[in-house]
This record gives C-alpha cells, structure tokens and sequence, in this order.
C-alpha cells in the first residue's frame, strides 16, 4: 500500500493512504470520534452509523474504484485515522469528477485536507485526463468552502436549498477548476515558492 507524506505545522507525523474495507473497526471508531462534527454538512457520518455501515460504505468506494468511477482516501496523523479525501464521483468519459473530504475536530487546522486535495487534483488531471473537477459545500460550511478558495477553484454558482439533510435544507456552491487553469496554478506555486526560497538564500 502506498503513503504520501503530509507536513504539518508542527512537525506531526502525517500521511495520505488508501481507506479500505479491512480498515472498516478503524474507521468506524474515527467517525464516532467526531460524528456530529463531521455529521453536520456531512451524509456519510449517518451511512457509518454502525460497524456494519462503515463497512459497507468503505466497500461501495472500493467497487467505484474497481469500476473507475471513484476513490477514498485517508488521512493519518501520528497513526490515527483523523479524516480523507475522496473522489464523490469521476467519469472518464466526460472528463469530470468531483472531489470532498471530512476531518475529526483533532485534525482541524494544520493543512491536511488542502494537501491532499491537491495531491488528488494533480492525479485526476495529469494520470487520468480530467478536464474539469468539482468541488460542491454547503454554503454554510466556511470550512469546506475555505479549501476551494485556497486551492484556487471558481465559485460557479448556488444550488439553493438543494441538499436535504438532518431536517434542513441547505444552499450547495459549487466550485471548479479546468485542467489548464490549474497547470497554470501549480506553475505559479511553484514560481512564488522558488522565488521565497531565492530571498530566504540572499
């Protein structure tokens, strides 16, 4: 099984793997952690409302991944299971997908889930020719929409009330970026970052 390493702002020891069906007890316990603080925006807290469910949630990524059409992942810090990324959905076909994450409240705040949006995005786009991806928050999720921001995507626009959950309905942004538009941003990251490391040696 393959680990990406992740920096944190701390030091922690952190990383991005594969999240799979034998990983269900782990996953399980990891939602119960932080249910109604993952829960809150979030359908798939409620699907993992038991061991069996979490399994069975894990095992319908795993037959998406097996098909082509999606992907979990998740996120490790100093060996806990804190949170993921995943691909909600992603059609060859079309050139699109869409991506999403969660964390425990452990794991709020050191840059995680940007990270490893990134690393997905950079895969959708260079390994699997994805023109277009998504990314769709309720709008009152400042969180969620902070990443789309920080990662560089465009707000396209509101889905008002179109996401029922927990007894409301809430107003869904979607966001997106296009395959050039974000070659065009790693190349500017990359130009910013070899220019701050040029100051720091002068």
């Amino acid at each position: 099984m393959f680990a990406i390493p992740l920096r944190t702002r701390d030091g922690e020891r952190a990383e991005l793997r594969p999240l799979e069906p034998w990983q269900s007890e782990e996953f399980y316990a990891h939602v119960e952690r932080g249910r109604e603080f993952i829960g809150r925006y979030i359908g798939f807290a409620d699907a993992a409302a038991d061991p069996a469910g979490a399994r069975t949630l894990l095992q319908r990524y795993a037959d998406r991944q097996a098909a082509g059409g999606g992907r979990i992942y998740g996120i490790w810090l100093d060996g806990t299971l804190v949170g993921g990324v995943l691909f909600v959905s992603l059609d060859d076909k079309a050139g699109t997908c869409e991506v999403g994450c969660w964390l425990e409240p452990a794991a709020v705040g050191r840059g995680l889930v940007t990270q490893s949006v990134r690393i997905l995005i950079d895969w959708a786009v260079d390994a699997r020719g994805v023109h277009r991806v998504e990314w769709v928050a309720a709008s009152a999720n400042t969180a969620s929409v902070n990443v789309a921001r920080r990662l560089g995507l465009r707000r396209d626009g509101v889905l008002r009330e179109s996401f029922p959950h927990r007894g409301e309905r809430y107003d869904m942004e979607v966001w997106s970026v296009l395959a050039p538009e974000w070659r065009e941003l790693r190349e500017t990251a990359k130009a910013e970052a070899g220019g701050a490391g040029a100051r720091a040696e002068g």
